[in-house]
């Protein structure tokens, strides 16, 4: 499926990631184009992993640009990153971490 801002699952999170890499006063704007696009595998539904992809979705629909951009961009990174372990914990990685340097 061609799409104009991704299609996928890991897809898409790795285009939000390079928005939430911005200054949070930046991160936002064209951010929730991506979310049409997101879709969750079959494999992790009703899992933990769909459970971070909805609070992830609502963050970034939800938020009003220029309004708590620091808090909220924040809170985006903290269920990103909970999100990529919980992937990997799906995935069979018994172990995952970020690493001190995140």
């Amino acid at each position: 499926m061609e799409s104009r801002f991704g299609h996928g699952f890991i897809t898409v999170i790795s285009l939000l990631c390079k928005h939430f890499a911005q200054p949070p006063e930046q991160a936002f704007y064209g951010a929730a184009d991506h979310l049409e696009g997101l879709v969750v595998p079959d494999q992790f539904k009703g899992t933990e992993v769909e459970k971070l992809a909805v609070q992830l979705r609502k963050r970034v629909a939800w938020h009003q640009p220029g309004t708590l951009d620091k808090e909220e961009a924040a809170e985006v990174v903290r269920i990103l990153n909970k999100l990529v372990v919980a992937i990997d914990r799906a995935l069979g990685i018994t172990d995952p971490d970020l690493g001190e340097f995140h």
